[in-house]
């Protein structure tokens, strides 16, 4: 089995990303806690990415499926974050996604929720319309997520 289509049968994830800076102490469950959700609760943080690395593990043209979505691709990624890593600021208003925490422990600063959000080992976090956000690993331990998106601007090179 070629390693295009051994990586599309893993199970999809999509990883995410970078909001304002904050001092909050993060919650635990992988989501936002109730009470906290709320629009334009983080503001947008302009950082490169630190220790990251970003690999395309396999890729489907979308256009040429029996689905016929024209002009989208359907990527598949393993993300590793160094401890101190960021994956920056960035929005899924046009590329909708699954991350999936293999490893380790990140925080994800959404700009809809006024709480940073822990992402442990095994969690999943859907990246959809109106999600902006940035992540950050706070921890000793590099992380590594797997992200499947459906991306439509093949030269969109953002996490």
């Amino acid at each position: 089995m070629s390693r295009h289509l051994a990586g599309s049968r893993v199970v999809l994830a999509g990883v995410a990303g970078l909001g304002a800076l904050t001092f909050a102490t993060p919650v635990l469950a992988g989501e936002c806690p109730a009470g906290k959700l709320k629009p334009n609760a983080q503001q947008m943080v302009d950082t490169k990415p630190v220790g990251v690395t970003d690999v395309t593990l396999g890729a489907i043209d979308l256009g040429k499926q029996p689905a016929h979505i024209e002009g989208r691709e359907l990527r598949f990624r393993k993300l590793t974050i160094e401890p101190g890593g960021i994956v920056p600021w960035h929005s899924h208003d046009d590329r909708p996604a699954l991350i999936f925490v293999q490893q380790g422990e990140i925080v994800e600063y959404a700009s809809n929720c006024a709480d940073p959000i822990v992402h442990k080992a095994g969690d999943i976090r859907p990246e959809v319309y109106g999600t902006s956000h940035w992540w950050k690993n706070l921890g000793k331990e590099t992380v590594i997520l797997y992200v499947g998106d459906v991306r439509k601007d093949p030269n969109d090179h953002h996490m």
